[in-house]
């Protein structure tokens, strides 16, 4: 009879926590490793993808990892002839670049010397070489003295068995690359984004796409033994993306792409080996995903509910202009004198048809009296029955905002030759982007051709209903 010894659970947690505080604080000589090869795979990856992301061409790193595989079988199988160790590094590395170069060249020849799309060449290259590459591989495999095995790490990645040296080619090329793009930083953001005035302004727009081609070759070749020439595809597409959220700067992107790139090479490595059944590459991809779904919710320049947000301000904004302005206007049309003096004309206390408001744009009766409600919880507004007016600081506020509506019909009719029957709406769709700068012109332009005039009259001859009004 074999006797068991219980083990105090509180024992047992306190041999959990001290696994942790180990990897958490990289007492491990291993884990250490790991975690600083991961965090400089992804601060690289992070930086040349934001270039790759902007230039429409996220899929090229996917295209050179998997260009990289027949190199790596043929420096295998022709290495023992030249006398080098087939399972060398460096050796699998300088014939995964030669692969990858050749790669990138056949991409350029296919886009640029037939009308096929850039798509369609990525496509190409990256089924035909990767077939190429398994055919290769599986070659290898059977060669008695072949000793293959391992090979399939740049597959699919194998974190944990980085050694110093790994980590030192990684630092290398990832410098190199970060190196290249910061000397052409100028030439590569007029690039991406108008490749056209580039060409035009005689900069070698196929020097630079070489050129960044390099580094996404330079930054997959010493990634894949990390993740893997099928994750790697993620290193480089995943943190641009989410940084893209988050700001439109392009060198602003780049350092919070190398942020998030290095941020989640670090955790995810950690996580993975908190948990050894977990593995590395997977647990870096999934952790960079954690961060784009954040990114892709909150992200302050393109986030969803950020952008759902501002809609929903911009709306409220719209109807609120469209209420006080289309009470102005059908004041303007009583038959009774209509008083420009803002402290007189509220003290008038002149109502107007709720009815013909609601019938002078087209939205529904909730719509407008919710805005309605809320321009009296400002003080704007009052109501009665079915009739609205406006209080003294209504008035001031619609006043301003009829005169800047109606500056932009003046600029539309008189510079952009915008028929008047048509002018309304088109000053509304850009109106809010009224600078006060274009505010000044548009007022010397508007006394020049109106007399000085405060608030001119509506140019486009649209007739509103008009409706009797009553004082109170």
């Amino acid at each position: 009879m074999h006797s068991c010894i219980a083990v105090p659970a509180s024992v047992s947690l306190f041999a959990q926590g001290d696994s942790w505080s180990r990897v958490l604080l990289l007492e491990d000589y291993n884990t250490r490793l790991v975690v600083i090869a991961t965090t400089l795979l992804g601060l690289a990856a992070g930086v040349v993808g934001s270039f790759t992301l902007l230039r429409k061409r996220a899929l090229l790193g996917d295209a050179l990892s998997h260009a990289t595989l027949p190199g790596i079988g043929l420096a295998f199988l022709l290495s023992p002839s030249l006398g080098l160790d087939g399972k060398s590094l460096p050796v699998l590395l300088i014939g995964a670049a030669i692969s990858g170069s050749i790669g990138m060249a056949m991409i350029l020849v296919i886009r640029n010397l037939t009308k096929l799309k850039e798509d369609t060449a990525l496509g190409i290259v990256l089924s035909v070489f990767f077939g190429g590459g398994l055919a290769l591989l599986g070659f290898a495999q059977q060669m008695p003295e072949g000793h293959a095995a391992g090979l399939e790490s740049f597959i699919y990645g194998k974190t944990a068995s980085i050694i110093a040296q790994d980590a030192w080619w990684i630092l290398g090329a990832g410098t190199l690359s970060l190196g290249l793009l910061s000397v052409f930083y100028k030439e590569l953001k007029l690039l991406c984004f108008d490749e056209g005035f580039a060409l035009s302004r005689g900069y070698p727009t196929i020097g630079l796409d070489l050129m960044l081609m390099v580094t996404v070759v330079l930054v997959t070749i010493v990634g894949l033994q990390a993740v893997g020439l099928v994750l790697m595809i993620a290193l480089l597409v995943i943190p641009a993306a989410a940084a893209r959220f988050w700001t439109g700067n392009m060198l602003r992107m780049a350092i919070l792409s190398a942020a998030i790139g290095g941020v989640s090479c670090m955790v995810g490595s950690i996580l993975s080996a908190l948990s050894p059944g977990l593995p590395s590459g997977a647990m870096i991809v999934l952790t960079s995903a954690a961060f784009f779904l954040v990114s892709m919710l909150i992200g302050h320049q393109r986030g969803v509910i950020v952008q759902a947000w501002r809609r929903w301000r911009t709306k409220r904004r719209i109807d609120r202009r469209h209420v006080l302005r289309g009470i102005y206007e059908l004041l303007e049309i009583q038959p009774t004198s209509f008083v420009t003096d803002e402290t007189s004309q509220a003290a008038a206390g002149k109502w107007v048809s709720a009815p013909a408001l609601l019938s002078s744009r087209t939205w529904s009766s909730r719509r407008m009296f919710g805005e309605v409600q809320r321009l009296r919880n400002e003080g704007l507004l009052r109501s009665r029955d079915k009739e609205l007016s406006l209080t003294a600081s209504g008035l001031l506020e619609a006043r301003r905002l009829t005169r800047e509506h109606r500056l932009w019909e003046l600029y539309l009719i008189t510079h952009a030759d915008v028929a008047a029957e048509r002018v309304d709406r088109d000053a509304e769709r850009i109106e809010d982007c009224l600078e006060p700068v274009m505010i000044d012109e548009l007022e010397t332009l508007l006394n020049e051709a109106r007399g000085g005039s405060s608030v001119p009259v509506s140019p486009h001859g649209i007739e509103l209903p008009v409706h009797e009004a009553r004082t109170s």
